[in-house]
């Protein structure tokens, strides 16, 4: 798997990796809806957006993340999804860090970046394609579910909260043989 940062986009949406020009677009997103990031293990809502920020550029930098700014039509930025957990040699990923403005969240701009991507990822090699969750976070397990990724269980205690509390972490995946079909299902619902 050689998965490379690159700019991808569709009629929903343009997904375009992490910049310094990207910062005040998504500190506004970010800093318009604090409650957004109550299942977030890193503490945004205490400490502002600018410190997550600089932590991903970090690990942009070294190769670990592939951080994106999620731009709607219009050129707004709404918010954030990366590629983490990169493991060329097993030919996974996962991807997460996801947020959305709440004026984002329930349209057509979460399944269209997932859609991006989910194919960029399968192109560059991927064999499974992983997202975990806080267990107590509904919308986001829904939105996984919808989606199409197979729920695979709850890892107990796993991550800290931001406010130190554990928390389980609910898992889930899509493979490269069930991709073609799942892919058609998100064109569908997004064409619908």
């Amino acid at each position: 798997m050689k998965l490379a940062a690159a700019i991808l986009e569709n009629p929903w949406v343009r997904l375009e990796p992490f910049e310094e020009g990207h910062r005040a677009g998504l500190t506004a997103a970010a800093q318009a809806n604090l409650a957004i990031f109550a299942h977030m293990p890193y503490p945004i809502a205490e400490r502002g957006y600018g410190p997550w920020f600089d932590y991903l550029r970090s690990e942009q930098g070294a190769g670990r993340w592939i951080p994106h700014a999620v731009v709607a039509p219009g050129g707004a930025i709404v918010g954030q999804s990366c590629y983490l957990t990169i493991r060329p040699e097993h030919e996974g990923v996962e991807i997460g860090g996801t947020w959305y403005a709440s004026a984002a969240q329930g349209t057509a701009i979460n399944p269209a970046a997932k859609l991006l991507l989910l194919d960029h990822a399968f192109a560059c090699g991927a064999v499974r394609v992983e997202f975990k969750t806080d267990a107590l976070n509904a919308q986001s397990r829904a939105a996984l579910a919808k989606l199409g990724a197979s729920f695979e269980g709850i890892l107990r205690r796993h991550l800290k909260r931001a406010n130190g509390t554990l928390r389980d972490s609910a898992y889930f995946s899509i493979i490269r043989d069930e991709w073609p079909a799942l892919r058609k299902r998100i064109e569908a619902r997004l064409l619908g």
